[in-house]
């Protein structure tokens, strides 16, 4: 490597110049290949979206169904609905404080 006292500005020049459009080039290659990852990215979570959406529209009818029969347990046995939820609760708290 030639030291920089015998460097002409030139031919720093030149380097800079010739640096600066490699930088330039592989910017764009990074921006094409970003576009294409992103894209791909993008189809990808559509599809999962749609499965997900098909599989809740095909289940949504019976989780209705048991929501339903949820709630009218409930009524029928408000004390033991009230004391499910205070376990549930509790075990939510329990674990809540072990994290710590």
């Amino acid at each position: 490597m030639a030291s920089f006292s015998t460097l002409s500005d030139l031919d720093l020049d030149r380097q800079v110049a010739a640096l600066s459009r490699q930088l330039n080039d592989l910017k764009k290659v990074l921006a094409r290949r970003g576009d294409a990852y992103y894209e791909d990215g993008r189809e990808v979570a559509s599809d999962y979206y749609s499965q997900l959406a098909d599989r809740l529209h095909e289940t949504l009818p019976a989780i209705r169904r048991r929501g339903r029969a949820l709630e009218r347990t409930a009524r029928d046995h408000p004390a033991t609905a009230a004391a499910v939820g205070l376990v549930v609760v509790g075990l939510l708290a329990g674990l809540l404080i072990s994290r710590r």
